[in-house]
């Protein structure tokens, strides 16, 4: 039997019997609906992480910390890597070093210290850190009230929402509703902070008498320099308020006031690393605790951590915590599709029944077929023809019921959000791989629920198929 005609009879089968085929193609339309729209729930989810990651600058960002701090985000590479001993000092000279290495756009210290801060003659103790001029593209800037620094030395600071909240009082009591980060800047643009800290100064090796004059506590470096430590005041002007720590997914410790990283570099405020190198005097050749640096693409993150390893130091990278990620979404995903399938497997269940009833039914005409010289094989391909029929519909009804279901939750998720006062989200994405896959997926589980419905019809003896009414 040509292929053609054997389409055509099944279709034509399939209109006699059109309100139980048509339920029956129901069936499998929700099963695919259900593995769509699961499937691309789990796929926007992670994309919308992947989205937060990079717009937070974070998946093209490598970590460095020194050996010497005894301290490091791998534990494979403090067994791995030279003793910290032999390691060398995370200073200004490695920093430029990192800068200049291949596919780096950037490479910059971590500056944060705790400083006692006054506003409106009250002193408060707050943690200080300093932001590269890149860092205004980062994310969490998005919904900030002012604006960000004017230049790389501007005497300005942007205020994290809680610090600004504790500034005018608004501290929120357990149960009541937070201020607003617009309630909050209003009445702290454009005033200014006091901010008092300890600035290291250098001091002649011999001979005190160019110490300042302030009673510095001087620190003796046999056979060196030696320094000093003064205490200094900066006026500083609020330009900006921030909902969320640009740093908050970095493990560091979290700022609430953050000011030029030029600026921070140019007060040289004493650094906990200053305290264990005692060899640069007056920050002539600071040491860092952490450098940050930024890749080209994150897709370069792996040979720029590789070539950082090779001068002796730590690395870390979103990259390598992506890997447990990548894998939770992987297993995710696998759930989704194993709970999807479920209703796609119970529309199996129907096509079986349907064509089962359809052999009982139409034992006369299989008998006529096989009389006039219809092979087994031809009764096969019908009814493989007609389960196939019905997958082939029931997978393009079901995608587009999916690709619905999914706008409807993202529509709601939206509303929600925007009631929380949150910015609107994309959660579901339809690749075309999962349209095609639905498809496909469909089809196979049709025509595999019709293998025993074909055999069976196949097996009908003529003789007894004609004497059946």
């Amino acid at each position: 039997m040509k292929t053609y005609d054997m389409a055509e009879l099944a279709v034509r089968n399939l209109r006699e019997s059109i309100l139980r085929n048509s339920l029956t193609t129901v069936g499998i339309s929700v099963g695919v609906a259900s593995l769509v729209a699961m499937l691309s729930l789990g796929i926007g989810l992670q994309q919308l992480a992947g989205r937060r990651l990079q717009k937070s600058g974070l998946f093209d960002t490598v970590v460095v910390t020194s050996r010497r701090d005894l301290r490091g985000f791998n534990h494979e590479q403090e067994e791995n890597g030279p003793s910290p001993a032999e390691s060398p000092v995370l200073n200004e000279p490695a920093r430029l070093k990192i800068a200049q290495l291949p596919n780096v756009l950037e490479a910059y210290p971590d500056i944060r210290f705790v400083s006692e801060i006054r506003y409106e003659g009250k002193p408060y103790l707050t943690m200080m850190a300093g932001l590269p001029f890149s860092a205004r593209n980062n994310d969490a800037f998005d919904g900030m009230q002012g604006s960000f620094f004017s230049s790389e030395t501007a005497t300005e600071v942007i205020l994290q929402k809680s610090f600004a909240a504790q500034l005018l009082g608004k501290t929120p009591k357990a149960g009541a509703e937070e201020a607003s980060v617009a309630e909050l800047a209003k009445p702290l643009l454009g005033k200014q902070l006091t901010m008092r800290y300890a600035e290291r100064t250098a001091t002649p090796a011999t001979g005190k008498k160019d110490a300042p004059s302030v009673d510095p506590a001087e620190i003796d470096n046999p056979g060196g320099p030696a320094y000093s430590v003064v205490s200094r005041e900066a006026t500083l002007k609020i330009v900006g308020v921030c909902d969320l720590d640009p740093d908050s997914m970095r493990g560091q410790a979290r700022a609430r006031i953050f000011l030029p990283l030029k600026l921070a570099q140019n007060l040289h405020v004493m650094q906990p690393s200053d305290l264990r190198d005692t060899t640069n005097a007056g920050g002539s050749t600071p040491a860092y605790t952490t450098v940050e640096v930024h890749v080209k693409s994150p897709t370069q993150v792996q040979a720029v951590e590789d070539a950082i390893k090779k001068m002796g130091f730590n690395t870390f990278s979103i990259v390598d915590a992506t890997r447990s990620l990548r894998q939770f979404f992987a297993v995710l995903d696998l759930f989704l599709g194993i709970f999807g399938s479920l209703a796609l497997a119970v529309a199996s269940i129907g096509i079986i029944n349907t064509l089962v009833m359809a052999i009982l039914e139409r034992r006369r005409e299989i008998g006529i077929m096989k009389a006039i010289g219809a092979s087994d094989g031809d009764v096969k391909g019908l009814f493989f023809a007609e389960a196939g029929v019905m997958g082939v519909f029931g997978g393009f009804v079901g995608v587009a019921l999916g690709w619905t279901i999914g706008r409807v939750i993202n529509l709601g998720t939206n509303v929600y959000l925007k009631r929380q006062h949150f910015p609107p989200e994309q959660i579901w994405f339809v690749p075309w791989w999962l349209v095609l896959g639905a498809i496909g997926f469909a089809i196979v589980v049709s025509l595999l629920s019709g293998l025993y419905p074909a055999s069976r019809a196949a097996r009908l003896d003529p003789v007894q198929a004609l004497r059946y009414e």
